[in-house]
């Protein structure tokens, strides 16, 4: 109705300006441009003030690309993936469905870090992007299992009421593996081969699920790998795609439990992220310097990156906690 009366308004404005003298035929003329900034969809002023939602994209897939190869060390499967599927659906004017991935791999392999750089990459860096991106912390919003049907309400709302207003928002869930059980398959409506669901369509709609579960199991796959002297980059993708599913739907500390999202296929792509050797916690020890200000220095980097490298406890090829405590042992050492 305010856009409406605003057009209107600007309509009149040819008819009234003759009566008046030149200044104030100016300032006249100057608040309608205010009115119409203001209350046009997409206008530079409006996206400033109020955080305006396009249905435009402004993903810039090779930016994404360069993005994902410079700033994430060791998970080529995980950057193959996001970047062909976030590719497939932004060449989509209409997607069938909304864009589902799950991230699975222990603590500290970039599954939070992919997550964020999709984040700033998904809107331009002018536009702010609270309103758009939405993080559920299992921990912080659905502490209480014993409240799960309280949960699902708000839930639905929630996503209900944000893709309303913006097509293109974005859902992360961290914590899946201590999220309540059925807590996740309330939204399971929203994530379908649909049109539309009273009004609202939702194939623009992105939902990420961060997971540890299923952490072990890549790392079994990937240990023995490594064990038949075979190259990490030779890990078959489509092999260990299959394993996930499986391990985590049967795993009561997933967050998948039995989740109908799996038994209807409802999840696109299940994105491993393998465990991190030692040449990869040392290349974070790399950057953490670098954004630090400080000077790279060969033999830090070599100490942090060969005391983080813990697992197994004989061969110690991989980091048990990933690049998770880089930052915190570069701070006690600088």
């Amino acid at each position: 109705m305010k856009l409406l009366n605003a057009a209107g308004f600007l309509v009149l404005v040819p008819t009234l300006t003759p009566a008046l003298d030149p200044l104030t035929t100016s300032l006249f003329m100057g608040g309608a441009a205010a009115v119409w900034q203001l209350f046009f969809p997409g206008s530079w002023f409006r996206c400033s003030i109020l955080e305006c939602c396009s249905m435009r994209d402004t993903l810039n897939i090779s930016v994404l690309k360069t993005d994902l190869e410079q700033k994430v060390f060791g998970q080529h499967l995980a950057r193959q993936i996001v970047l062909r599927a976030l590719s497939a659906n932004v060449h989509s004017r209409r997607p069938k469905k909304p864009l589902v991935m799950s991230f699975h791999g222990w603590t500290g392999t970039g599954k939070s870090f992919v997550s964020s750089i999709i984040a700033e990459n998904l809107y331009q860096p002018d536009i702010p992007r609270r309103r758009f991106v939405h993080h559920f912390s299992t921990v912080l919003h659905f502490p209480h299992a014993s409240h799960v049907h309280l949960y699902k309400e708000q839930l639905q709302n929630w996503i209900r009421g944000n893709v309303s207003a913006c097509p293109r928002s974005l859902f992360i869930f961290s914590e899946m593996d201590q999220m309540p059980h059925g807590l996740i398959d309330s939204i399971m409506p929203f994530l379908g081969y649909r049109k539309e669901i009273n009004g609202v369509y939702y194939g623009r709609a992105i939902f990420l699920f961060l997971n540890n579960a299923g952490g072990d199991k890549i790392t079994e796959f990937a240990l023995d790998y490594w064990r038949r002297q075979k190259r990490r980059e030779e890990i078959p993708l489509k092999e260990l795609q299959s394993l996930i599913p499986e391990e985590i739907f049967n795993n009561k500390n997933s967050g998948f439990f039995h989740s109908q999202l799996i038994q209807k296929n409802l999840i696109d792509y299940f994105v491993p992220f393998l465990p991190l050797e030692y040449k990869h916690v040392r290349e974070c020890v790399r950057e953490e310097l670098r954004l630090g200000g400080h000077l790279e220095d060969e033999d830090l980097m070599t100490e942090i990156a060969l005391a983080m490298t813990d697992y197994p406890s004989k061969e110690r090829l991989y980091s048990s906690k990933g690049c998770k405590t880089v930052a915190s042992r570069v701070n006690l050492s600088v």
